[in-house]
């Protein structure tokens, strides 16, 4: 029982931490984005002043995921008897979507800029994207524990650290050509930096897809549980099983178990939502008992009777 409190009172810490924490990162990113418009159109850098409209749309997709946590905690209704948790679930697509736009935009313009380079415009830009580096790391760092356990906040996680590899790959490219004088490396480090985040942006939407379409989350073995149920006292069957996300933290399961008993009292019920609470994830079970002597069959259960001779 002790895992049980655990479990609960460490959830209901990660998402007090989440709110302080989506607060935090939309007010620094506003602001380093009126420092980059500032400073882009004092020293006419268009570089600049794309780029604070870049992270203007960062700012969306934390509002976005942060909206999406407020949602999934409103309590059901007799239209929406789940509520609303599934937002968790469309904030995420959502994110790895302008993630994927983002870095479109960003390779784009570095294949313009292979053919003619244009230098970094002097020690301003630099400077800025150094701020950049620091805001964008911090506001990743808020995210860091929570992206492994929840796709929503893998979302917010890989923007803000997308956007601090960039910044640092401005801040590279502007000390080479200061020093070294090659235009080249700006756009190259570009499509460098968009290749290494592709890779986490493809991984978080499929997985966004995937709880979209309710797939077994990652994680749950099917067989497994098959055989956890079979191999119970008294089930002769079981049909009838679906595992799928709730929400990008919320697992639910149900299941129909055939048995050749009468005498499973709620006892048995609480400890089987107990065990797939504490060995799976899963906090939403629902189990329907069946017997199986009854000549009424479920209309779900597809196993022919037995012909007694």
């Amino acid at each position: 029982m002790s895992h049980n409190h655990n479990h609960n009172h460490s959830h209901s810490h990660q998402v007090t931490n989440y709110n302080r924490a989506f607060a935090i990162g939309i007010a620094l990113n506003l602001i380093f984005v009126v420092i980059e418009v500032i400073y882009g159109v004092l020293s006419e850098s268009l570089a600049l002043i794309a780029d604070a409209g870049h992270n203007l749309s960062d700012v969306f997709s934390l509002v976005l995921a942060w909206g999406a946590s407020y949602l999934a905690k409103k309590a059901a209704t007799e239209k929406r008897t789940y509520g609303l948790r599934k937002a968790t679930v469309m904030a995420s697509l959502g994110s790895a979507i302008l993630l994927l736009i983002a870095l479109g935009g960003i390779a784009w313009e570095a294949i313009n800029r292979v053919s003619d380079p244009a230098p970094v415009e002097g020690m301003t830009v630099i400077v800025v994207a150094s701020i950049g580096v620091v805001i964008n790391t911090l506001t990743a760092l808020l995210f860091f524990s929570g992206q492994k356990d929840d796709l929503n906040i893998k979302g917010a996680f890989l923007h803000m650290a997308a956007d601090a590899v960039v910044s640092l790959g401005v801040v590279v490219a502007g000390l080479f050509i200061m020093f070294k004088g090659w235009l080249w490396i700006d756009p190259v480090i570009s499509l460098v930096i968009v290749a290494v985040i592709l890779a986490g942006t493809l991984g978080l939407l499929k997985d966004s897809m995937n709880y979209a379409l309710d797939a077994v989350p990652d994680g749950i073995d099917i067989p497994e549980l098959k055989q956890y149920f079979s191999g119970l006292e008294s089930v002769e069957r079981i049909h009838d099983l679906h595992v799928w996300p709730l929400s990008t933290t919320e697992i639910a399961l149900t299941v129909h178990l055939v048995v050749n008993t009468t005498e499973l009292d709620n006892r048995f019920l609480r400890d089987q939502q107990q065990h797939l609470h504490d060995h799976y994830g899963i906090a939403h079970a629902t189990l329907q008992i069946e017997s199986s002597t009854d000549e009424q069959r479920c209309m779900l259960d597809n196993v022919k009777p037995q012909k007694h001779a």
